[in-house]
């Protein structure tokens, strides 16, 4: 197995997109919908990223990319079609030890990117370790017909549970129990099918009267 698998928190990281076309904009709007602070460097770009700019939600350089914009980045992604350009990126990143990904060109990161389908929390990620990029979005797109949002508002859900159980002094190691009863009780079944009565019902039953579906998912 060549890659370890790994979810990157870039939560206001300095991140860096080398090119501004239709690439570049998909790589920014993933970036910015994980909390990066993103500059892109590149003489034009495409609408969208223009009107991020114009709304500070990125930092565009109109102007090419030099060896020193890697001084402050914690990531880079190099998402141009200069072939040169691609392999000097990879180049200043691998010297500064910088993590870095050049669009379509496996070889020149040190990570890649997963076709992945996201619902709330729950993050369902498929790699064919760069030998396949249109075979993994074919899984991606079956998975999304599987996943639906409920398993979102699920993990919201437990999410709440757990912090109020925190809250109460209960020991982490007795949560694991309750959390079972829930799934096995089919409270993930009760949410995609907009059973409120059910849910309350089933978290009285296993936690107590003080657990309500309401209350906990207003109070996450």
């Amino acid at each position: 197995m060549r890659y370890y698998p790994v979810n990157l928190d870039v939560q206001n990281r300095s991140c860096l997109v080398v090119g501004g076309g239709r690439v570049g904009t998909r790589k920014v709007t993933t970036l910015l919908a994980c909390g990066a602070h993103v500059t892109v460097i590149s003489p034009a770009v495409t609408p969208e990223l223009e009107a991020m700019a114009e709304q500070k939600q990125i930092i565009w350089l109109t102007r090419d990319y030099r060896s020193s914009d890697l001084d402050q980045t914690f990531l880079v992604i190099g998402a141009t079609d200069d072939q040169a350009l691609n392999r000097q990126i990879h180049k200043d990143a691998d010297k500064a030890q910088r993590l870095c990904n050049i669009a379509d060109q496996p070889d020149l990161c040190n990570f890649i990117l997963p076709a992945f389908i996201r619902q709330g929390d729950l993050m369902i990620a498929v790699s064919t370790a760069g030998k396949s990029p249109a075979f993994a979005k074919h899984l991606r797109r079956q998975l999304e017909k599987q996943y639906g949002p409920e398993y979102g508002q699920f993990l919201t859900l437990m999410g709440a549970i757990r912090k109020k159980l925190l809250r109460q002094a209960h020991a982490p190691e007795a949560h694991k129990p309750l959390f079972e009863q829930l799934i096995d009780g089919g409270l993930l079944e009760k949410i995609k099918a907009h059973d409120q009565h059910g849910i309350d019902g089933l978290l009285v039953q296993i936690l107590g009267p003080e657990f309500i579906y309401r209350e906990l998912m207003e109070t996450r």
